[in-house]
């Protein structure tokens, strides 16, 4: 990606015809100083009618390195009349460093790829903890601490919980503060909370997976201790919960002052790349998380401790903590240089001057108030921030459109990967693998192109609106897939009755004539898959008398299983652990479709953040973005995985029994999964979809002859000043 070089033509003073720069002399012994307002003399920096600035050099073209106007160090900051605060960047406050410690080989990251470099690996760790790991082992936590889908659920909206609690206040006033400072200690508090969610492995005791091969096959010993009760392990969700908490706190100035911070700091023309870039990350962060994640999951959570039960079998818990442990302490180190950027970068202030406003125009003429240099500043102007914000359709309809989206994304991030295990009959493990294949492709894919086709095309703010409209109706058309889904294995006394036959009304009996006499016990659930091609609850349930291991694969293989019956000889048949393999043919089918709709969602998602920036006035994008978020947490981010996890609670065919308590689900419904799924998806895409229509017809962009400036001017180094360009409307700045 071509960074912005301080060339002349970048500067956008090119000219078709002779433009007078020259400007009155000053009075004796005033040459070389900058202008007093009290002098009476009109600065050289006066803006243009295009709102970009001269220099007051004797030409125009002079090097972007520089400032547009100087200031003597005592005169910083005075403010001109057009209320553009011109800043020598020769200052201390430009160097990167922490305190005093501003060495001169640090200055090589000073610049917008070196800032877009650690905001990206910050992204990528926040994505890769809260969207991949915890949603990666959300079901060994289920398995692990006996809690339900629900409960999980609420673990995973924590998150955005604390996001909506800090967000007004963190995008308020660090959109005016110093905004590599809260995000640097953001991301460390947020290394801390991945700390914290890792510590439930130490601080419980060990593990203990009874397999069946150690409890008895039928006829053996079947007691089994009722040592620990599902409560006591069920309230360690809150420390998990508040791990989340730190996370959301951590995680707020990133995607807040984070982006503004590059937005101000880049060209403006590079500023959707750029911002696809950072959210790219992010999106590549929780595929990283599915897959790094997955793998951990095929080493037993009790590191070094022989176990003789296999990955496949539904009570192996993984090394979950492992991944926290090390994305802890890669975000306590990413801070550290993200601590140490000035509040602004060297030689961004020659694009903040060439902006052409898209800001909504408002009836009353009030979204003018926001201009002012001092705007923002004090809490006083916190009520108006907000009045102006809710007088803005524009902003609100894309707010509620972007909490639609966040729902699905939210709800499917957490349960996707247990939607494949369900209707793929596939392992924990397996199944995070799965998704991140998915979301590495159509996420990251997405993201970026998102944020391509609006440079690409130069759309101005209403062309954007309707490219979300696009992708939103594009996916939309695709979730009809989850019409089809994948059927249940036949699973002898919870699909099917141990003859074959339905089961009457849906209710389970595990017993049947050939286990009645083995006394299989309801908490050992260890399922085995019969030569016939079904699923038993347990080798016991199988009344299967004998055990053996199969050399070839490592897993066990059980004989004698009165309940199994053999295809081509009478008599008992075998079965081997684990569960039976699904041989789904629509499995290619749901996948494909499934990754159109990731893509088109993620397709959006940049041009609807791009859009909210240009509708909103710049002093309010730090806060506009704060405000979107919230709405977005608290409609989408939050109530999607509680709701996802109550959905999928219902579809539950089989629940676990821990000591006469109900633990976490062992067998859902895929049928029932699907279609709670496709329900969900078409309310949330068809509001989105009347979200972005109502966006789109309500926006008012600003008369085209009262733009400040031209964005060709300050980006393609084209003559575009001239008088009556056409260009000037058919372009576009953020």
């Amino acid at each position: 990606m071509a960074m912005p070089q301080n060339s002349t033509g970048e500067n956008g003073f090119c000219f078709a015809q002779t433009l007078d720069f020259s400007c009155p002399s000053p009075p004796p012994g005033e040459a070389g100083r900058t202008f007093a307002a009290a002098s009476g003399w009109e600065p050289c920096g006066t803006a243009l009618s295009n709102g970009a600035a001269s220099s007051g050099a004797p030409s125009p073209s002079d090097s972007c390195a520089e400032p547009l106007c100087s200031a003597t160090p005592a005169e910083e900051g005075t403010q001109f009349d057009e209320g553009i605060k011109y800043v020598s960047a020769e200052g201390e406050e430009l160097a990167c460093g922490w305190g005093g410690f501003t060495p001169g080989c640090l200055q090589l990251f000073n610049t917008s790829k070196g800032v877009l470099f650690f905001l990206c690996v910050a992204s990528f760790l926040q994505g890769m903890t809260v969207n991949g790991f915890i949603n990666t082992v959300i079901t060994s936590i289920e398995r692990r601490f006996d809690l339900r889908s629900y409960q999980s659920g609420l673990i995973a909206s924590s998150y955005d919980i604390a996001a909506c609690v800090c967000l007004t206040f963190v995008s308020y006033f660090g959109g005016n503060g110093h905004k590599p400072r809260w995000l640097g200690w953001g991301v460390l508090v947020m290394g801390l909370g991945s700390l914290l969610f890792a510590l439930p492995h130490f601080t419980t005791g060990r593990y203990e997976a009874h397999s069946a091969a150690e409890v008895g096959v039928c006829g053996g010993n079947q007691s089994l201790p009722c040592a620990r009760a599902a409560s006591s392990l069920s309230s360690y969700r809150f420390v998990f919960m508040l791990g989340q908490f730190l996370h959301g706190m951590g995680a707020t100035p990133l995607y807040t002052l984070g982006v503004t911070y590059l937005d101000e700091n880049v060209k403006t023309n590079y500023s959707p790349v750029y911002i696809a870039v950072f959210y790219t990350a992010a999106i590549l962060g929780p595929a990283a998380g599915y897959l790094v994640g997955g793998m951990f999951l095929t080493i037993y959570t009790e590191i070094g401790r022989e176990i003789d039960i296999a990955p496949e079998n539904t009570l192996w818990v993984g090394a979950w903590w492992i991944g926290f442990l090390g994305a802890g302490a890669a975000s306590l180190l990413i801070s550290i240089p993200i601590l140490g950027y000035p509040q602004r970068l060297p030689g961004s202030q020659r694009y903040i001057v060439m902006r052409v406003s898209e800001a909504h125009q408002l009836k009353d003429g009030s979204h003018q108030k926001a201009s002012d240099p001092d705007f923002g500043k004090t809490v006083k102007d916190l009520p108006r921030s907000v009045l102006l914000l809710l007088k803005n359709p524009t902003f609100i309809f894309l707010c509620l459109a972007g909490a639609t989206e966040a729902t699905l994304i939210a709800g499917m991030s957490t349960f996707g990967p247990k939607f494949l295990e369900s209707q793929f009959s596939l392992s924990a493990s397996e199944a995070a693998t799965f998704f991140g294949y998915l979301v590495v492709p159509a996420g990251g894919g997405g993201t970026f192109l998102g944020g391509f086709l609006v440079n690409k095309f130069k759309l101005r703010c209403s062309g954007i609106i309707k490219l979300c409209l696009l992708c939103t109706v594009s996916s939309l058309l695709a979730i009809f897939i989850f019409f089809i889904h994948c059927p249940n294995m036949p699973m002898a006394g919870v699909t099917q009755m141990y003859t074959g036959s339905a089961l009457p009304g849906g209710h389970l009996n595990l017993t049947a004539a050939c286990n009645a006499e083995c006394g299989c016990l309801w908490e050992t659930y260890s399922p085995v898959c019969g030569s016939d091609g079904i699923m038993y609850y347990s080798p016991c349930h199988a009344g299967c008398k004998e055990v053996s291991e199969n050399l070839r694969n490592g897993k066990k293989v059980y004989h004698e299983c009165s309940c199994v019956e053999k295809t081509l000889l009478p008599g008992p048949g075998d079965a081997e652990a684990g569960k039976c393999a699904s041989s789904c043919a629509k499995r290619p089918l749901l996948l494909f479709f499934m990754f159109v709709v990731i893509l088109f969602t993620f397709l959006s998602s940049i041009p609807a953040l791009t859009a909210t920036l240009r509708c909103v006035s710049d002093r309010q994008r730090s806060f506009a973005l704060g405000i979107q978020w919230i709405v977005v947490r608290t409609l989408g981010g939050i109530p999607g995985p509680i709701a996802f996890g109550s959905m999928i609670d219902k579809s539950c065919l089989l629940w676990q029994d821990q000591c006469g308590e109900q633990g976490s689900c062992y067998v859902y419904q895929n049928s029932a999964m699907s279609r709670y799924t496709l329900t969900a998806g078409l309310v949330y895409k068809v509001l989105g979809t009347t979200f972005f229509i109502v966006a789109c017809l309500l926006y008012k962009p600003p008369p085209a002859e009262s733009a400040p400036g031209s964005s060709d001017a300050s980006e393609n180094g084209n003559c575009d000043l001239q008088e009556h360009k056409p260009s000037l409307t058919a372009e576009e700045d953020i």
